[in-house]
Order: structure tokens, then sequence, then C-alpha cells
């Protein structure tokens, strides 16, 4: 099997709730969207997605992929997407850095290999190991009113694990977390996420102000550096996100004892093939994680299942639905979802094709495009 074509697609994703703050100062009201589709010359053809939580989020932003395709596509043309290692190599020699940009190629690679091989990609990670993840489920800024109803309506949609979003005004944000950790029920978690907002002495007054509640104090300041020193002088768990960028990352967290828990975003990692190896190397050293990823449609949710799926469970701590957040579609179907858990497809490679009718027209055209993709 060979590489033929190569389409670069964007599309705009509403968010469900209107706007969406997280950290500091940070809101978008619509996401955007990069789409890969890889064709070959054995008319199969397989998708990848990278979306960024709002521009500039982790040094990202939206026209990256269309960018690394100007140097990755000339160099994938020709090759066999089976031979995902291969690819992965090729893409790193090409373009070094920039691992987000490449993710989306990486997965389009795993569902390649997976339906020539009649197989879902979970099955090619290893197996399933977690037969329905267990998700949460954001709260973004708001009142603490507001967001104390909007915990009680996921709730009531089945989910258990909540994310309420802080990291902007510590005086609130304290009000905030007062306001809602101690209305959750038996069986059920919090994060109080500030993705990267507070100074460390801001972070720590937090964290003194509600060390007598039960939750889990996610990324609270920019740095490694910062986000330890609040873990030395707070008895609450710790759970570290954007400063998880790669195996070096993973590997200091291990040495210092730097968290109880990490979050994998599979595009800030730079792809399906990285986040694996990231994340066997956390579970062998007893760090559970969190099988995420930036934002997305049903082809990231459709990746993230299949990672999810083949972590183990009782080192598993969730993941999210992040197709349910938009209003509009990357691809179908969607991975199903029932009583707060995502499900990953069992059918060949992602199980999901890419919806054109809402990707349009590609911005970007490398080689051949496949007849049976021209004619739709």
């Amino acid at each position: 099997m060979k590489i033929t074509g190569i389409s670069i697609y964007k599309t705009r994703l509403p968010y469900v709730g209107g706007t969406y703050g997280w950290g500091r100062g940070n809101a978008f009201a619509t996401a955007v969207a990069s789409v890969v589709v890889i064709d070959t010359d054995a008319g199969l053809q397989g998708c990848g997605e990278f979306t960024p939580c709002g521009e500039n989020y982790i040094a990202a932003h939206s026209e990256g992929v269309e960018a690394a395709a100007r140097l990755l596509a000339p160099n994938l043309l020709g090759e066999d997407p089976r031979q995902v290692a291969r690819i992965e190599q090729i893409m790193d020699a090409a373009l070094q850095g920039h691992g987000y940009a490449k993710a989306p190629f990486d997965a389009a690679c795993w569902d390649l290999l997976g339906q020539s091989l009649g197989a879902p990609v979970w099955l090619l990670l290893g197996g399933k190991l977690t037969d329905g993840a267990p998700m949460y489920r954001v709260a973004p800024h708001k009142s603490p009113a507001e967001t104390v109803a909007e915990m009680e309506a996921h709730r009531t949609a089945g989910y258990r694990q909540f994310q309420i979003k802080v990291g902007a005004d510590p005086a609130l944000d304290i009000e905030r977390i007062r306001a809602t950790v101690p209305l959750l029920k038996p069986g059920e978690k919090a994060m109080a996420d500030a993705n990267q907002g507070w100074h460390v002495d801001e972070a720590l007054r937090v964290a003194r102000a509600t060390r007598d509640l039960d939750y889990i104090l996610e990324q609270p300041c920019r740095t490694y550096e910062e986000c330890r020193q609040v873990r030395a002088r707070s008895d609450l768990p710790m759970k570290l996100d954007e400063c998880v960028t790669g195996l070096a990352a993973a590997q200091r967290i291990v040495q210092d004892r730097g968290a109880e828990i990490c979050c994998l975003k599979i595009s800030n990692l730079g792809g399906l093939s990285k986040a694996r190896r990231i994340r066997d190397y956390l579970i062998d050293n007893r760090i559970p994680v969190v099988a995420e990823d930036t934002w997305g449609g049903e082809i990231t949710t459709a990746t993230l299942s299949h990672f999810a799926a083949s972590t183990p469970a009782d080192w598993l701590v969730n993941t999210t639905d992040l197709h349910n957040y938009n209003t509009r579609s990357t691809g179908t179907p969607g991975p199903q979802t029932a009583h707060g858990r995502l499900y990953a497809p069992g059918t060949p490679g992602l199980g999901v094709r890419p919806d054109f009718a809402s990707l349009g027209d590609p911005v970007a055209v490398y080689g051949a495009v496949s007849a049976a993709r021209a004619a739709s």
C-alpha cells in the first residue's frame, strides 16, 4: 500500500455553551479544526484531526497543520502508511518539533493500518483494557451559581467527574471551588483546573483556603518548576497537564514524583504513536493518566476513544467526549457515549469517516485524490 494523496481541510467548530472560558483571561466561542485525509493506491482512506483549544493554545495554532503539510506531504507521498513507526521517523526528520501538526498525519496512518487489517485501532495498541472509559465534563468560567447549575445538568446526563475551570481571579476561584466541591456525591470527583493561570503565590492562596475540601488541583502554574513549588507546600493531589510535553517531561515527573496524575493530550505529545509510549512509561512507574486532547470533533474523539480503551482501567482516571462540545462535526459516526462513559468503535481503523459535507473543500491537496472522494 502506498500513499497517493494528502488533503488538508479546515472547519469551524462552535462551542455548544456559547463561550468557553478557561485559565487567565482565555475564552473562545469557535475552535478551528484541521483534518488530514490520506488516500492510498489500495482505495483506502485514513483521517486525523488537530483542533486547538482556541488560538495559540500550548504554542499551537490552527494554521500549523496546513503549514506543516508543505514540508511533510512531499516526504510521505509514495510511503506505506501501515508502517507507522517509519512514518513517524520521516515526519520527525522533515520537521523538528511541532508535534501537534504531525499528530493528525500519525492518526490517519493508524486508521489505515487498522482498515488494512480489518481491526480497530485499540486492538493494534495492545487490546481493550477499558471497556467504556469514564468521562469528565467541563464547567467553564462562570459565576459559582451558574457552575453549580451546569454541574447538576452534567450529573443528570450521567457524568460523575467534573473539571471546574479556575485560574483567573483567586478570590472568585476560591468561591467557585467552595461552592461546588462540597456538593459532590459519593463516587464523584472534581478537578479545579487553572490551565497555568495562577502565579505561585495565588495558587498557594487558593490551596490553603480550600485545603479542607476533597478535590484535585490541576496545572496551577505555567511551568513545571512553579507547579512543584505549589505541590511541595500543599497536600492536595496534583494533576499536571500542559507541562506534560513529551517523554523527557514524563521522565522528570517520575524522577521527582512530581504529580499524582498526568493528563496526556495526544496532540500535545506529538500524536498517538508518541502518546502511547509516554502513557506506558508513566503507568509502568505507577502514575495514573488521563486520556485527552486539546479539543476536537468526531475524528479527534474517535482517536481518543481507542487510546483510552487500550489503557489499563486501574490506571485510567478519565477521558472526555470532545465531539459533544461542538455544534458541527468533523466526521461520522461519532463514538458512542452512554452513562458518562466513552466507548471505542469495534469497526476497522478509527471507525470514523470524514464529514465532507461539514468540512467543505480542501485548503490544500498533495498528490492524487481518490476517485471515490472526488465523486462525493
